[in-house]
């Protein structure tokens, strides 16, 4: 289970989180939408431990920023950052020796084939066109088969074969009983994915409920979204699923403003440094590299 509670994010002046909760179930397939600016990504960053922010962010008991839980967290970020001088092998090499994996060749093997990359294992990162660096930057954060998942904008880029295999893999990984977070602000590419949906404008939660809520109520998730984020009160839906005898899941996240809160989690330990090759670090699969450097003061609203 992976808890955000009360977490608010400032970059200079600019209030891009706001007192933002919710929670992700075990096994459950969470779809963080929002228009730009919204601060899906911030918040994402803040989960995965690149950015610093008030509240509290537990991943099964542990704090986020602890190595125990980096070792069952995945990222993939919305822009791939690859080394220029390592091959797409060789990318793959170093993230499965990064997380001291075992018996990974079959898995990188499946993972190449499967986005069709197979045949690009000896191109440099810098030789990769935008799209075969985004299928690699999902290789390389679904490498390690981690528990829990944070996907940014994962479709971005993608040919349609690869949104297919995509999709497939995100089924195929819920009926693992993966933990995923997947965010975007385009509704049609994830329409069909979901168990709950968490619904973000101007850095706070604006509604927070289960597609048995949103069916209860005759909706769709484009109405829901729309609804939400110009200016139509989403506890009229979650009423009438009330009235239809829906049950909703317990979660400490609003259905539209305000939050709940949890106890607080204990004070999180130093996050574990691990060596990487030289240049700029990917930014995929999180829990292998240190806290992201940019500063407050460069990043922008998401």
């Amino acid at each position: 289970m992976l808890v955000v509670n009360q977490v608010t994010k400032k970059y200079g002046k600019n209030l891009a989180c706001d007192n933002v909760s919710f929670t992700l179930e075990p096994g459950s397939l969470t779809v963080l939408l929002g228009p730009n600016g919204a601060g899906k990504s911030t918040i994402i960053k803040s989960i995965i431990g690149f950015l610093k922010y008030q509240g509290n962010i537990s991943v099964n008991g542990f704090m986020n920023k602890t190595s125990e839980a980096r070792k069952i967290m995945g990222y993939i970020p919305e822009l791939p950052s690859l080394y220029p001088t390592l091959t797409v092998i060789e990318h793959m090499e170093f993230i499965a020796r990064a997380y001291k994996m075992t018996n990974y060749k079959d898995r990188i093997e499946m993972l190449l084939e499967r986005f069709e990359l197979s045949d690009k294992k000896k191109k440099f990162g810098d030789e990769l066109s935008k799209g075969m660096q985004q299928k690699l930057n999902l290789c390389i954060g679904l490498l390690p088969d981690p528990d829990i998942i944070l996907m940014d904008e994962p479709m971005l880029g993608l040919d349609p074969h690869a949104i297919k295999e995509l999709k497939n893999m995100i089924e195929e990984m819920r009926q693992a009983g993966k933990t995923m977070l997947i965010s975007t602000h385009i509704i049609d590419s994830v329409d069909m994915l979901w168990d709950r949906t968490v619904i973000m404008q101007g850095g706070q939660v604006r509604a927070n409920v289960s597609r048995s809520e949103i069916d209860a109520a005759g909706k769709t998730l484009e109405q829901l979204f729309f609804e939400v984020t110009e200016g139509i009160e989403a506890s009229s839906m979650k009423e009438a699923a009330t009235a239809d005898g829906a049950t909703s899941p317990a979660t400490n996240a609003p259905t539209s403003t305000g939050a709940a809160s949890p106890a607080p989690a204990a004070a999180p330990a130093a996050p574990a440094e691990t060596p990487a090759p030289q240049g700029n670090p990917p930014t995929t699969g999180a829990s292998v590299f240190a806290e992201d450097k940019t500063s407050d003061a460069e990043a922008k609203g998401e």
